[in-house]
């Protein structure tokens, strides 16, 4: 098989990372879009953290997906639907397709969908090299916009893993739900993870660990503005700051300024007071019930969930009829 070249977007990629981080600077409050976390330093620190012993999202969804993969592959065939598609929305690394991709026997075609370039190149080159007979496409796009994928009989199952849903809001989750409808097509399938709301305390030992990947994570934005916009941030000026917001029921990421001081962007001058922060990004939790409605909002129907033991994380199978 030839090497994984990328289909690009055609968008530009550049203009549009300056226009979203100077309209979020000058904001009140100041907020930063998380899609811009994923460069290939911030999506290594994502690796990271999925290995943390805190983060238990990962760990809870990756004991529960050869379950779900059993199943997907048994409600397929007993639906007389293959040959399949599978794409994957997000797919970073590509750590958890593998067990879908071993399950299912009828698959022809994989499409993978992710902002950061570098880090999807590599990662489907080296799943190339595991499954030779499959068909592997990466598509360097923003996943939260509709792609237009080439005309195929085959039936699609989107694949979107690790809760990254919750990085958006109520409607920012009902408009992604709806543009993946039309990047699949009627009749599609999307196999979607949520986590679940829990206690405050697991959710500050997630996004807070010991070791301060997270912090790093969340501080490489800012180093990734200072690289290609021409920043001039001082990591040390800012400190990471999570926690749970009951209320929204959401954790929500900052960026918090330990003193009063003006950074350079794009040659704009942005002031920060002390205790100023920016909100870098939310991650919300979903009651299986509440999930469900919102999917319903946005035109998919659940076929079947699934939850890890203590209801810890969720995996639904939602179908969209067109």
């Amino acid at each position: 098989m030839q090497q994984a070249q990328a289909i690009e977007s055609a968008t530009q990629p550049g203009s549009e990372f300056l226009i979203d981080v100077l309209q979020g600077l000058q904001s009140s409050p100041k907020h930063l879009p998380p899609k811009y976390f994923y460069d290939a330093r911030g999506s290594k620190y994502f690796d990271e953290i999925c290995n943390l012993p805190e983060y238990y999202l990962y760990h809870a969804e990756l004991e529960l997906l050869p379950i779900v993969a059993h199943d997907l592959a048994k409600f397929i065939k007993q639906r007389g639907q293959p040959p399949l598609e599978i794409v994957e929305f997000g797919a970073g690394s590509l750590r958890k397709i593998g067990i879908l991709l071993r399950a299912i026997p009828h698959l022809h075609h994989f499409t993978a969908i992710d902002i950061s370039r570098e880090h999807l190149i590599d990662a489907c080159r080296t799943l190339e090299s595991q499954y030779r007979e499959l068909t592997i496409t990466p598509c360097v796009h923003d996943f939260t916009k509709p792609l237009a994928l080439c005309d195929s009989q085959r039936t699609r199952v989107g694949f979107f893993p690790g809760s990254t849903i919750g990085n958006l809001s109520h409607s920012e989750a009902q408009m992604f739900l709806r543009n993946a409808a039309q990047t699949l097509g009627a009749g599609s399938y999307l196999l979607i993870g949520v986590d679940t709301k829990k206690s405050e305390a697991v959710l500050q030992r997630a996004y807070n660990d010991s070791r301060g990947v997270t912090a790093r994570f969340n501080k490489n934005i800012l180093q990734r503005i200072n690289r290609e916009l021409d920043g001039n941030f001082v990591l040390e000026n800012f400190g990471h700051h999570a926690f749970y917001n009951e209320e929204q029921g959401r954790v929500e990421m900052h960026l918090r300024s330990l003193k009063s001081h003006a950074v350079d962007v794009g040659g704009e001058s942005i002031e920060f007071h002390r205790g100023e922060s920016i909100h870098t990004e939310n991650s919300y939790k979903y009651r299986p019930s509440e999930f469900t409605q919102l999917a319903k909002r946005a035109g998919w129907s659940t076929e079947k969930l699934w939850l890890a033991p203590d209801d810890q994380f969720a995996i639904s199978l939602l179908k969209h009829d067109g």
